[in-house]
């Protein structure tokens, strides 16, 4: 199949050698992402509405406030904090919120129901996660057209728990019912393979605790508890990697 622009991220990342391709994919789209935050973009009006608007998740205002460009973290916090004072003052000017009573549960403000909103959203997440879902859907449109691409799923380590369960549970919409079953049987048989393996590492790995093993090889297993909090949590739950 002749290689288009969409599906480069895709082949390219199935073809490295990594415990999850789409853990990889979101590390990526995560690195471009908080990039683009703080590079020329936040100087333009449409981007900067979007950031006053959405904030930012815990993890991601850290990662920010960790890269080199203060100076427009700065500029960005300015803004947003304007629209959000300005909105919650706008909310708390009217009735005083009622508490709570024998007969009648409590109610949430429409303050309380704005900041709630807000809680959830960050412009890194939304921005990172529209491609993501692209990239999940050319997997499906690889593996229906392209049979060296089925090739890399039935060679590749596997996935992690959760992309494992996101590509199983997102395929019967995607997939005609006898592609289907060949998509389920090729995902199914390289996680439950490679997530023996990984087991079969992180036992070794505690073996060589035990003093009977220490002069034992370490065999796959020196790397094996990074390796195995990726494959159980995903690689974007902490600073771990392989």
């Amino acid at each position: 199949m002749k290689e288009q622009l969409y599906t480069i991220p895709v082949n390219e990342v199935f073809e490295s050698d990594c415990e999850c391709p789409l853990c990889k994919m979101k590390e990526q789209l995560e690195r471009n992402a908080i990039e683009y935050t703080l590079g020329p973009s936040y100087m333009e009006d449409d981007n900067r509405a979007m950031t006053d608007e959405a904030g930012f998740c815990e993890k991601h205002i850290k990662d920010l406030y960790m890269e080199k460009n203060r100076l427009g973290l700065a500029l960005i916090l300015s803004t947003h904090m304007q629209k959000t004072t300005k909105d919650l003052k706008a909310l708390s000017s009217g009735s005083t919120p009622s508490g709570s009573s024998l007969f009648k549960k409590k109610e949430t403000s429409s303050l309380g129901a704005y900041v709630d909103k807000l809680s959830k959203r960050c412009f890194i997440c939304e921005r990172m996660n529209e491609t993501f879902d692209r990239y999940v859907d050319t997997i499906f449109h690889l593996y229906k057209k392209d049979t060296a691409f089925a090739d890399k799923i039935r060679n590749s380590k596997g996935f992690c728990t959760y992309h494992f369960a996101l590509l199983y549970d997102k395929a019967p919409d995607n997939l005609s019912k006898d592609v289907l079953e060949k998509f389920l049987t090729d995902i199914k048989t390289v996680y439950f393979d490679n997530m023996q393996r990984m087991q079969d590492d992180i036992d070794w790995f505690i073996n060589k605790f035990d003093y009977r093993y220490q002069n034992e090889p370490w065999k796959n297993a020196k790397d094996a508890l990074p390796r195995a909090v990726l494959k159980t949590h995903s690689s974007l739950t902490s600073d771990i990697k392989e």
